[in-house]
């Protein structure tokens, strides 16, 4: 049995309902899928050296501790095409990273920063903290074959979302956006090439009691896994 190594990027705290429900999806994952997961939380300011792990999970509550830490982590698993899974903030921080490094705009993100003078990370003008919104799948995507459907209903608890104007420029830098909301908000991301690299302003964590596993959370841990597996054939 191959058992994959994965940090959970995030300054863990009993008071986010995405944290208290990892347990027991590491247990599901385990026992229901077969796939077990060696897991590591990595508080944000600790949040570098992560090229061993075989994947990453950078999971909600922000504002993390650090912002260069959830930074680092997300650039991490794109320059070594480690599997990636991030959620809510680190969704966020994931457009942060490939903003600032890969199409060298200097952006901020207005929870964080909030005297910057230019912000990628804005305020949504409905708050989705707390609330449960449809996302329309775009076809062919990597998040449509995981849900196995073109629309899904899922749940929120956020306040800060991309800035639409932005939403060209990373486009044509190479991000693809594939889940948006019914007004047509960007609501997922994914990085063609990389061997998984998904992240969601949706909470995965959050779908039904927690006792079965989001799909995208298993094909993350699906990811990890085969990494595993594949370096130890090496």
């Amino acid at each position: 049995m191959t058992i994959a190594r994965i940090a959970l990027v995030g300054d863990r705290s009993p008071a986010v309902q995405a944290h208290a429900r990892v347990p027991a999806l590491l247990a599901a994952l385990r026992e229901r899928d077969g796939l077990t997961l060696d897991a590591y939380w990595i508080p944000t300011d600790e949040a570098d050296g992560l090229e061993g792990f075989d994947g990453i999970w950078m999971l909600p509550g922000s504002p993390y501790r650090s912002e260069a830490g959830a930074v680092n982590a997300a650039r991490t698993a794109r320059e070594h095409g480690i599997p990636f899974l991030g959620t809510c903030g680190g969704f966020q921080h994931t457009l942060l990273e490939y903003a600032r490094d890969v199409l060298g705009l200097r952006v901020a993100h207005a929870e964080n920063d909030p005297d910057a003078g230019e912000f990628l990370l804005v305020p949504l003008a409905c708050s989705l903290a707390g609330h449960e919104e449809a996302v329309r799948l775009e076809p062919g995507s990597l998040i449509e074959r995981i849900v196995g459907a073109d629309r899904t209903v899922e749940k929120y608890s956020c306040s800060f979302g991309l800035d639409p104007a932005y939403v060209p420029v990373l486009q044509e830098g190479g991000l693809r956006f594939t889940g948006r909301g019914e007004e047509g908000a960007v609501r997922v991301l994914e990085l063609p090439g990389h061997p998984f690299f998904l992240a969601t302003l949706f909470q995965p964590e959050l779908a039904g009691d927690g006792s079965r596993p989001h799909p995208a959370i298993t094909a993350f841990a699906s990811a990890a896994v085969a990494r595993a597996s594949a370096a130890a054939l090496r």
